[in-house]
């Protein structure tokens, strides 16, 4: 009876209504006077479903809602209502549709915004941070021999300090990039070129050993988090025509980066009067100059991206429509008015959203403490980065993941094994040559003489020395076998690998000197005093810095240029497979030519060599790491990758210097088989150049 009442006051009503005359409507919510009356059963099926009151009430005193407006308010309440009821695997399949859509439609959009002035712009910023993560890679190396006498470093806190960059990078990339994918691409690409800006800065004024390797493993941190970030990044403004060439051309900046390095170290490093000290503790030598000017890339890199948008692909992952939407439009502006078509419309009015399934748990200002609602959230945002991780190990994507891991774990095993290992094996001919200059003294008596010039690799047997001064000198590579010290004055002498083994010194005064007690091996001291020894270490830029190691990177780095223009121009044409077997493969047949290194030269051009034949698979990797991946997990994906390459760095670095002096066989096939076995396992990679990035 109050379903008849309710269509007997609606059709009253319409026909009162000016508004509503003629109308005919063609559901079962609304029904003109000519129509013949229902029967009760289907006066019942137009209620159902429906709260009675409301359409009675609703009809008598706010007027009839229009039929298509009653429509859209039960398709906006029907999902959320269904979505309680629902379990995650089917949300989880509805959203897999929707990227799905999302990938082929934001692909159309990026091609009709065009390739132009905004992703050169892009490409420039995001190079500078690629660059500062090059330089981070050669900073330690070229400044080790000056900070280890700088810091009175052992060989075990040499080691330290090599190792703790790549530790902290490994970290970054890991935490860094799986943050990107929730908390978006530009910020946390300023975290991380932020942490690493101000740590690096600082490493360069610290005075200790401890907290030196603090501010370069926390530098490390910040810049690991750059190369998953930035390729990430970059590709979600490109088109898949472009993706592949355009990817390969950011790599160059990696390359530049090792080139300012090397380029700042010859300039700067050798000149000790760049600096500045206060008092006797602090000292500012030219090798801290070279470290505060390598920070300069990230801080222009840092202040640039200010001015960049954030990712639309990832806006539109998290729901954000209109924000992507109108920074595709600046894309799309952008590009038109450099083509000089500003009149070009942006003909784009809606873009798919995927479904939102993620619930971040928040709590209202007015509960709990702001330590408890930051500590909600962060526990939070790390529990869906780890979900992230475990993701890319799920039946999906387990196996694309596991062969990556291989290939990538492989090729930085070989390369930065290999990387340490060239300058090291230069510098031990180099010490084998300069040990074969060596000059020997035998019974030589010298009394009442003044020695104020430098001794260098020398070695005086069974000498006697009475009344001699030692004056302002320095000794270098210098050993005093069975010899005799008689009355004799030493001031001012500063020493460098100089021993005295089985030496009597007698009435022997040593002023001012950094002759310490462990110089003098099995020796009988008469007599003889010890008075104001020099504190702390001493540079000595003439022997610690070679031109000829900062030659070698930088040519090193140089030689990547035309693998780089190669790997760029080919990469869409043969594909991201071949390019990395390729490379590697080719990369291992120049590892066997290392077998016929004997001289500097000959190792200088196999490195050049094998650099520039390995950049095509690293390159290939960075592309194929981002396509394989989709954008809610890509920068985690490629922050795990990236963190296991850091450790196949450490392992690599660790176990390749342990050969030098011994055996060039283990360092040679160690590095052949793993880019052999590398290159074959990335032949199995599925294709990824005409893929859509979903």
């Amino acid at each position: 009876q109050g379903g008849r009442d309710a269509n007997q006051v609606s059709d009253d009503y319409r026909y009162q209504d000016g508004n509503y005359e003629g109308y005919a409507p063609n559901d079962s919510y609304y029904r003109g006077g000519d129509e013949p009356a229902h029967e009760e059963d289907a006066q019942s099926d137009v209620t159902e479903g429906h709260d009675e009151d409301d359409e009675v009430y609703e009809g008598e005193y706010q007027g009839i809602p229009h039929p298509d407006d009653i429509k859209e308010k039960q398709k906006k309440r029907a999902p959320a209502m269904a979505d309680e009821y629902r379990d995650r695997a089917d949300l989880m399949a509805e959203r897999m549709e929707d990227e799905e859509q999302l990938a082929h439609q934001y692909e159309n959009i990026i091609e009709e915004c065009g390739h132009g002035r905004f992703q050169w712009t892009l490409f420039f910023v995001l190079g500078l941070a690629l660059m500062a993560d090059g330089v981070e890679v050669f900073v330690v190396g070229f400044v080790l021999p000056s900070a280890e006498k700088d810091m009175c470093l052992s060989s075990s806190n040499k080691g330290m300090l090599g190792l703790i960059v790549y530790l902290g990078m490994m970290v970054g990339a890991v935490m860094l990039g799986g943050l990107a994918d929730k908390l978006g691409r530009k910020q946390c690409l300023i975290i991380s070129l932020a942490i690493n800006a101000a740590f690096a800065f600082l490493s360069s004024f610290v005075q200790g050993y401890g907290f030196f390797l603090f501010c370069r493993l926390i530098s490390g941190l910040g810049i690991g988090g750059t190369l998953p970030i930035v390729f990430a990044y970059f590709s979600e403004f490109l088109s898949r025509e472009k993706r592949g060439e355009h990817l390969s051309w950011l790599c160059m900046f990696w390359m530049i980066g090792g080139i300012f390095a090397s380029a700042m170290a010859w300039s700067i490093i050798p000149h000790y009067g760049w600096g500045f000290s206060m008092g006797t503790k602090y000292h500012f030598h030219s090798w801290r100059v070279f470290v505060l000017v390598c920070s300069l890339p990230c801080i222009a890199s840092l202040v640039a991206l200010k001015f960049m948008p954030e990712s639309p692909r990832f806006l539109l992952e998290i729901g954000k429509h209109d924000e992507a939407w109108m920074i595709l439009k600046q894309v799309h502006d952008t590009n038109m008015r450099a083509k000089g078509e500003p009149e070009r419309v942006f003909t784009v009015s809606y873009i798919k959203t995927p479904k939102q399934v993620d619930e971040f748990i928040e709590i209202q200002s007015s509960t709990g403490t702001w330590y408890q609602r930051w500590m909600v959230r962060i526990s939070t945002t790390f529990k869906q980065v780890w979900d992230n991780v475990l993701y890319c190990l799920t039946a999906q994507y387990r196996m694309n993941t596991l062969m990556l891991a291989v290939v990538w774990f492989t090729m930085a095993l070989s390369y930065y094994g290999l990387i340490v290992w060239f300058p090291d094996m230069i510098r031990y001919l180099q010490e084998e040559a300069y040990e074969s200059r060596v000059k020997v003294f035998d019974e030589e008596e010298v009394s009442h003489f003044t020695f104020n010039f430098t001794l260098e690799n020398q070695i005086h047997r069974n000498g006697e020395y009475r009344n001699d001064k030692f004056i302002g000198m320095k000794f270098k590579e210098v050993r005093f076998e069975h010899s005799l010290f008689e009355h004799c004055y030493f001031e001012d002498v500063t020493s460098s690998e100089t021993f005295f083994e089985n030496c009597t010194i007698i009435s022997t005064i040593f002023y001012n000197t950094d002759l310490y007690e462990h110089k003098f091996i099995n020796c009988r001291l008469i007599n003889s005093t010890f008075t104001k020894e020099k504190e702390g270490c001493h540079l000595d830029f003439e022997e610690d810095n070679d031109f000829l190691i900062y030659l070698v990177s930088f040519l090193g780095s140089l030689s990547v240029l035309p693998g780089n223009i190669i790997s760029a121009l080919l990469m869409d044409k043969i594909g991201r497979i071949k390019m990395i077997g390729g490379s590697m493969l080719i990369s291992a047949v120049c590892c066997f030519f290392l077998f016929f290194g004997n001289s500097e030269s000959a190792m200088i051009g196999w490195q050049c060599l094998f650099c520039g034949a390995s950049i095509a698979a690293w390159n290939a990797l960075d592309v194929i790491t981002v396509e394989l991946y989709p954008t809610d997990k890509r920068a985690t994906a490629f922050g795990i990758l990236n963190g296991l390459c850091k450790f196949g760095a450490i392992l690599g670095n660790s176990i390749f210097a342990s050969f030098v002096g011994i055996t060039k066989v283990v360092p040679i096939l160690l590095a052949s088989s793993a880019l052999v076995g590398g290159g074959l396992l990335a032949l199995r990679l599925p294709e990824t150049r005409e893929q859509v990035l979903m």
